[in-house]
C-alpha cells in the first residue's frame, strides 16, 4: 500500500472512531495520535515500520512527533523511499522517542538520548524549545503511557 494510500485509511478511520472525542490520557502514544488528526502520515510511518505494539506497550515514552506538514516539508520521492525502507524508517521513527515520561516543565538543554541509540540536541532560547533543527510546536499532549511533544520539522539522526 502506497503511503498516500496509507494516510488515506488512517484519516478515515481517525475521524470515524474519534470524531467528537477528546485527547484523554486514557489513550496510549499510538492512539493519542490517531485522535488528533494531525499526525496521519506519522501514524502511517510507525505502522509501515511495524511499532504500533512498541508505541502502544507500558512506556513510559516522550514521542517528539513530526505533523503532517512536518514530512510535507520532505520530498514525495525521499519519503516514499524512506517508508518503503522499513529499517531506515525504523531509525528515523526511534529517533523521535526517549526512553522516559519528559513534560515540557522538566526539559533541560543539551544531549538527549533516544531509543534508536543517538542523541539529538535541546536548546532553550527566548521561551522557545528546539530539537535539532525541529522547534517544539505544542507540548505536554499526555498519553496513558507518556507524552507527545509536537515538532514542525522530521528529524534526521546522524
Amino acid at each position: 500500500m502506497k503511503l498516500a494510500q496509507m494516510i488515506s485509511v488512517i484519516g478515515f478511520v481517525a475521524s470515524s472512531a474519534f470524531a467528537g472525542s477528546s485527547l484523554a490520557a486514557d489513550k496510549d502514544i499510538v492512539d493519542t495520535a490517531v485522535a488528533a488528526g494531525s499526525f496521519n502520515t506519522l501514524v502511517a510511518a510507525v505502522k509501515a515500520a511495524g511499532l504500533v505494539d512498541t508505541l502502544k506497550g507500558k512506556g513510559p515514552f516522550t514521542v517528539f512527533a513530526p505533523t503532517d506538514e512536518a514530512f510535507a516539508k520532505i520530498p514525495k520521492a525521499q519519503l516514499d523511499a524512506l517508508i518503503a525502507d522499513k529499517a531506515a524508517l525504523t531509525k528515523v521513527l526511534t529517533y523521535h522517542v526517549v526512553g522516559a515520561k519528559v513534560m515540557a516543565a522538566d526539559v533541560k538543554a543539551g544531549a538527549v538520548k533516544t531509543v534508536q541509540g543517538g542523541s539529538f540536541n535541546v536548546s532553550v532560547a527566548k521561551g522557545v524549545v528546539s530539537v535539532d533543527k525541529s522547534k517544539v510546536v505544542k507540548t505536554d499532549i499526555v498519553a496513558s503511557n507518556g507524552v507527545i511533544h509536537v515538532i514542525d520539522t522530521v528529524m534526521m539522526p546522524k
